[in-house]
């Protein structure tokens, strides 16, 4: 079976922005931020994207959301692409793509009943149907029950208010869910549901989804494909095991680096264990050396 034609992709895209004159005359100088982007996810597939902080993943969501066209390049939705879209075409494509954001309590509003912030997609989307029985099958889906509709935000965990920007996504009934750092705000006990919720949406509901971590861990368990973008390129995409193990890029190298693992920190190579310009190993704490208000 052949595999499904991507439903977003990006080719050769790039993106400049004009920056403040310093001079009075002649051309305003420009920022590239992205270059030679290409880039896609298909339905029921899960497609991660890393690379550390100013690479360019930020940028790369804004084209991908439509927030902002590219300045060169393409972003085609269903093999269309946008720049030409139509108005029809292009309300498609606001439904179609939806953010799940990285910390769910501020993004959703605090003087809103859940029942409300679910709401409010449909109406502005102008998504037609019964909208009441529509947010209630999507309480469902991210295992949440319908009491939770008329409670506010300060009431629930932080695992619990993600589940509701889930919700609230899926609320349009999008095709891309793109989500930024979905699990980074929640204790650690908590991020597997968040990612298995995730990752039964993608099997069940045929979606397609973009995942943006730092985490490698949570890109590896998530994702089947990743993209590494650095200094606005990407260099280096593969199957997680075979970028995480065997990478091929200085960048993506980095990344891996950069994981503190349990076995490090036993063996006495944490923050301040030996390596490349680091002294050795701090002894371990003793009793004595702790605050009095953890042995009383």
């Amino acid at each position: 079976m052949s595999a499904p034609p991507p439903i977003l992709e990006l080719r050769g895209a790039g993106q400049r922005y004009r920056l403040r004159r310093d001079k009075l005359f002649g051309p305003a100088p420009r920022l590239t931020v992205l270059e030679g982007i290409d880039f896609s996810v298909a339905p029921r597939e899960a497609v991660g994207l890393v690379g550390e902080s100013g690479a360019g993943k930020t940028t790369m969501t804004r084209l991908l959301t439509g927030l902002e066209a590219p300045a060169v390049g393409q972003m085609l939705f269903d093999g269309e692409d946008l720049a030409v879209a139509g108005p029809e075409r292009r309300r498609a494509f606001r439904r179609s793509v939806q953010m799940v954001m990285q910390n769910p309590r501020s993004s959703l509003d605090p003087r809103m009943t859940v029942g409300r912030s679910l709401l409010e997609p449909l109406r502005a989307l102008g998504v037609e149907g019964n909208h009441a029985a529509r947010v209630h099958e999507v309480v469902g889906q991210v295992g949440l029950s319908p009491e939770v509709l008329g409670r506010f935000p300060h009431e629930f965990s932080g695992g619990q208010l993600q589940r509701i920007a889930i919700a609230r996504a899926l609320a349009p009934g999008p095709r891309v869910l793109i989500a930024d750092e979905p699990v980074s705000a929640l204790d650690v006990s908590i991020q597997a549901q968040v990612l298995n919720l995730l990752r039964e949406l993608v099997a069940e509901l045929g979606l397609a989804l973009v995942l943006i971590a730092h985490d490698l861990a949570v890109v590896a368990y998530s994702t089947t494909r990743v993209y590494v973008i650095d200094a606005g390129r990407i260099v280096e995409t593969g199957a997680p095991l075979d970028l995480f193990t065997r990478p091929r890029a200085e960048a993506t190298r980095n990344l891996v680096g950069a994981v503190l693992t349990m076995e490090d920190g036993l063996a006495g190579h944490g923050l301040d264990g030996p390596g490349p310009g680091r002294g050795p190993a701090a002894p371990p704490f003793t009793e004595r050396q702790m605050p009095e208000e953890t042995h009383r």
